[in-house]
């Protein structure tokens, strides 16, 4: 007997009409799933590499033991634990076509998904605030941010973190589904798990509206007023080598800020005022959001910062055979 719309029961009561989850692929796109597996895993590797490579070389060379470094292994930290919990997901479903997910294993990838999504722009957020204090006071940047300050931030930033999503997956576990077990995309999201729920979801919806606008949206008016004051500091330098300087200093946070930030931002414009698009557009933009920015980062600062691009060089020559 599935339960009555209004009725909140536990997932795991026979009230419930499914007993999993099924994930989807790409819709439409299902018969070149193998095809498409081929630059997803390039995808992964290139993020396991190069996130671990960055971490490693900041763990080990002392010489990178400073505010800008230490938060970069915070999110490559924060990129490798979101692509661990999506990609292989993903391959599972391209390889095997293997969609179901049972109740608890689709809502513990949920929680770990949506932590690394609120720590990244987290650190995201922090590393703004870095760059802002470098350029407006760079004699005092050390003073300011040092190594217990540096503790303190990641230490709240965690908090936060926790506090804000550990609830979620304990209130999806009052809900029934009976309309529909089949979930939107390749891995499970809060809001795609709410819509099957034929039980009242007002709470969950709240919560998880309250959640994305105290974190993220917060985070991302606050990175938008410390580039507000960067650029105020900039333009108040009065050598034109200097403004240049100063700016480029910025150039690979404002590729993180700009990768993470404006899929999730287009894609929630398009769901609530543009014009109703193909399933796999939906499918594609979310995987832009949580795919693309694990990539990209570690590439983006290895390629744009010359000394953690010298010291990845040292390290691997270093352990070169002969």
């Amino acid at each position: 007997k599935a339960c009555s719309s209004g009725i909140m029961v536990p997932v795991n009561s026979t009230n419930s009409k499914f007993s999993t989850f099924l994930l989807t692929g790409i819709p439409g796109l299902e018969a070149l799933h193998i095809w498409i597996s081929i630059p997803f895993c390039a995808m992964f590797f290139i993020t396991l590499v190069g996130n671990m490579t960055i971490m490693t070389v900041i763990w080990r060379e002392q010489t990178l033991h400073v505010p800008m470094y230490l938060f970069l292994a915070m999110l490559a930290a924060s990129d490798l634990g979101l692509s661990l919990f999506t990609f292989p997901t993903i391959l599972r479903i391209f390889w095997l076509d293997a969609r179901e997910m049972t109740y608890s294993s689709c809502f513990t990838q949920m929680f770990f998904i949506h932590t690394f999504q609120k720590f990244e722009s987290a650190v995201i957020l922090v590393m703004a605030f870095d760059r802002y204090v470098a350029i407006s006071c760079p004699l005092h940047y050390s003073s300011i941010l040092t190594n217990r300050v540096i503790v303190r931030i990641g230490l709240a930033i965690f908090v936060r973190t926790l506090s804000v999503e550990v609830p979620a997956p304990i209130l999806l576990r009052r809900l029934c589904f009976c309309h529909s077990n089949v979930l939107s995309h390749s891995y499970c999201l809060h809001p795609d798990i709410i819509k099957l729920s034929c039980s009242n979801t007002r709470i969950n919806s709240s919560f998880g509206l309250f959640v994305v606008l105290s974190t993220m949206g917060l985070d991302f008016l606050l990175i938008l007023l410390s580039y507000v004051l960067i650029l105020k500091t900039v333009l108040s330098i009065t050598s034109h080598g200097g403004r240049l300087k100063a700016l480029n200093t910025c150039i690979s946070h404002l590729s993180a800020v700009v990768l993470f930030f404006t899929p999730m931002i287009c894609l929630s414009m398009l769901h609530r005022f543009g014009p109703r698009l193909p399933s796999h557009i939906y499918v594609l933009m979310a995987n832009v959001h949580f795919l693309i920015p694990p990539v990209m980062n570690p590439i983006v600062y290895v390629v744009k910062t010359k000394q953690m691009r010298e010291q990845i060089l040292r390290f691997f020559i270093k352990r070169r055979p002969g």
